[in-house]
């Protein structure tokens, strides 16, 4: 008695999000458990499941079969958005979960499909008889034509919201929810703050590339730390030109910009190919010119 009541369950039908949802979630769960599975032997040789991979692959997704459409009939995905396969070749409009032939050929077509296709090219790569070559060429074809099969169910599923792969339409299955869905009730103050907070940060996304932080920096530290306010050590150190205005180390090739600065010439260069109005980080003095000091400093006078 209860299983004639579980199986007159009403059918309430699957928005179109919801069907694409579900596809998206069973892929995460498929590359999660591969790559997990893979991690196992990270250890071993390189290249050891590089033979075997179709087959191993086969096998979790048998595993994933097993203990979702076969047992719970629905993937996992569609068990997390609260949504199970439905017999949609029975007369009646109650729910009726999916023959054991079904689940069958859903097996057959999407563990066995995706294996052939991986395998059918080492089957068939190192084959030199004419034979085989054109049964190669009869699996392209074929493939070929599922993938534009798949291609026009997938745009009348986007019109009529039935059917999201071409295995559901073949085997008259169709995804309906578990249970009704109950109205989703967001409040607006929720809805305006998050919006608020998406524009703001799109804003910034926007903004923030056109800000030259660089300049931005250095001008503020000039702000900060005018020459009039330096230490008379810092002075003594600019005025013999024994430190680099921008790396604060012994200047290299010393070149001034014309202030009472000296720069080495890779910071200075650089600086400048990167913002054509770079300032003096001391002083704020735009580049009139690039000249090198006409005066040379000997290493012995830092020790001196």
């Amino acid at each position: 008695m209860a299983s004639s009541n579980g199986n007159e369950k009403s059918v309430n039908p699957v928005l179109r999000i919801s069907q694409l949802d579900a596809l998206e979630l069973n892929k995460a769960l498929e590359q999660l458990v591969w790559s997990q599975f893979t991690s196992c032997f990270h250890g071993f040789k390189p290249g050891v499941l590089a033979h075997f991979e179709p087959e191993v692959k086969a096998f979790l997704w048998l595993l994933l079969w097993r203990f979702t459409v076969y047992s719970k009939n629905a993937t996992v995905g569609q068990a997390i958005l609260n949504i199970q396969y439905k017999n949609n070749l029975s007369q009646t409009e109650k729910y009726q979960p999916l023959s054991k032939h079904q689940k069958l050929w859903y097996l057959i077509f999407t563990v066995g499909g995706r294996w052939l296709e991986e395998r059918c090219y080492d089957l068939f790569s190192n084959r030199q008889l004419q034979s085989f070559c054109k049964i190669k060429n009869y699996i392209n074809f074929g493939a070929g034509l599922l993938k534009l099969c798949g291609l026009l169910n997938f745009l009348i599923f986007l019109q009529k919201g039935t059917f999201a792969t071409l295995t559901e339409r073949v085997l008259g299955i169709r995804s309906v929810f578990c249970k009704p869905q109950s109205v989703r009730q967001v409040g607006f103050e929720y809805m305006n703050r998050e919006l608020l907070w998406h524009g703001f940060a799109e804003f910034l996304i926007y903004l923030l590339p056109l800000i030259n932080v660089q300049k931005l920096k250095l001008k503020i530290s000039s702000w900060c730390l005018p020459i009039a306010g330096l230490s008379n050590s810092e002075n003594t150190l600019v005025g013999h030109c024994k430190e680099c205005s921008v790396c604060g180390e012994w200047p290299t090739m010393p070149h001034t910009i014309g202030c009472s600065h000296v720069f080495c010439y890779y910071c200075i260069k650089s600086n400048y190919l990167f913002d054509m109005y770079f300032t003096c980080p001391k002083c704020g003095s735009e580049v009139h010119s690039l000249q090198p000091l006409k005066y040379k400093i000997e290493m012995t006078e830092l020790h001196g």
